[in-house]
């Protein structure tokens, strides 16, 4: 018997069946590389969800949190943070310099930007009747229930029913559908710069611009999901940067400290007076441990720099899916994405390919269905890179 078999049926007994979890029990991991428990190796292109930026076990994330973890590791917002002020310090020298709220998920903080979004135009502007959300399809905010009532995706919103009203969906991209929906009662629009779970769709040319526009024109808010696409992910800080425009509020969470849960929601000068004492809150947000390990990435992005990396390093990783998808076809149509958020797209269910990879030894996931995704730790090496297409390659050869 192996060592991850009777933890594993320990874990399908006691745990709930929510997830179609791998039959892998990690144990330890060092850069873009993981092992479990029966010694078995595994080239990272996951990240876990592209949250561990830094790779796993970084030494230098560790005694930040060692440190905080030894002096303080909670207190809650009754008082301030010291670690939380620096943090936020920190995210202002950034393309967004708003107020923050801090919470511990993505989906936390884009309850926080829905519900920002609300208060702002029925107290602060005294439009009550301005209720409604535009939001995508194919996009992806978040599993609880305001957030998954603005995800696009009905996979997810089965049997949830009935959700958050005053939701309606258009597709991403058109902006002639965008023109025709935000209107007098639209409260704000929520949109991912990249549509990450969706199948790493990328916007037309000038699209969050319009968007940009549009909403200005119409007062209503535009709210940036940058959950997946921010902290370095797209090779600059935030994906807006490329996009030549700035929202109303932005949210942020997966790899803002690398792998330590925490959230973020930020919003401009006359939005955020929309939040006074009591209006909303989060016990653990931006406690001083996931404050201290946030501070640390924010850090480390800048003294290694890892936007430069991640730019360099993924056109390099674009460039090898575009030639395997030209190699490999029919199998695969296209690859596409940016920085290192790359996705290589199937003529078909692509889950069967990232299981077989996996048994190669190399982590991948599915978004969209049929697009097998890459988003490394932002520290991986050309070198990693080129095994992990290698592999890949290998796999298409005989599926």
């Amino acid at each position: 018997m192996s060592a991850s078999e009777p933890l594993i049926a320990s874990g399908q007994k006691l745990l709930m069946n929510n997830y179609g979890r791998a039959p892998i029990v990690m144990a330890r991991g060092e850069g873009c590389v993981l092992w479990d428990s029966d010694g078995q190796r595994y080239l990272d292109m996951t990240a876990g969800i592209a949250v561990c930026i830094l790779g796993h076990g970084h030494p230098g994330l560790a005694q930040a949190i060692a440190q905080q973890a030894g002096r303080l590791h909670h207190t809650s917002n009754l008082y301030y943070i010291e670690a939380q002020i620096r943090l936020a310090e920190a995210l202002a020298k950034r393309a967004f310099s708003g107020k923050m709220f801090f919470c511990n998920s993505g989906a936390e903080a884009n309850e926080a930007a829905l519900k920002l979004a609300r208060r702002y135009q029925a107290v602060v502007r005294g439009k009550p009747n301005r209720v409604e959300f535009i939001a995508f399809e194919d996009s992806f905010h978040g599993r609880t229930m305001g957030a998954l009532s603005v995800t696009g995706q009905g996979k997810y919103r089965q049997g949830f029913g009935p959700l958050v009203p005053d939701v309606r969906f258009i597709p991403f991209g058109d902006a002639e559908a965008a023109r025709k929906a935000i209107g007098d009662r639209t409260c704000a629009v929520i949109a991912e710069p990249i549509q990450a779970e969706g199948g790493i769709i990328l916007p037309p040319p000038g699209y969050l611009q319009e968007l940009r526009r549009l909403c200005h024109e119409r007062e209503a808010l535009l709210i940036l999901d940058e959950i997946q696409t921010g902290v370095g992910r797209t090779g600059t800080f935030y994906a807006f940067e490329k996009e030549a425009m700035v929202p109303d509020i932005v949210t942020l969470a997966k790899g803002l400290a690398g792998g330590v849960p925490i959230g973020a929601m930020l919003a401009g000068p006359e939005v955020e007076r929309a939040f006074e004492p009591g209006s909303h809150a989060s016990t653990f947000g931006g406690n001083p441990l996931a404050s201290a390990a946030a501070l640390y990435v924010q850090q480390a992005i800048d003294e290694q720099d890892l936007l430069g990396h991640c730019q360099d390093v993924g056109a390099h990783l674009g460039s090898a899916l575009a030639r395997l998808a030209e190699r490999r076809r029919p199998k695969t149509r296209l690859a596409r994405g940016r920085g290192l958020l790359q996705g290589l797209v199937f003529d078909g269910d692509a889950t069967p390919v990232v299981g077989k990879a996996r048994d190669r030894g190399l982590l991948l996931s599915v978004a969209g269905g049929q697009v097998v995704r890459f988003a490394p730790p932002l520290v991986v090496g050309r070198d990693e890179i080129d095994e992990a297409v290698a592999i890949l390659d290998s796999v298409l050869a005989e599926v």
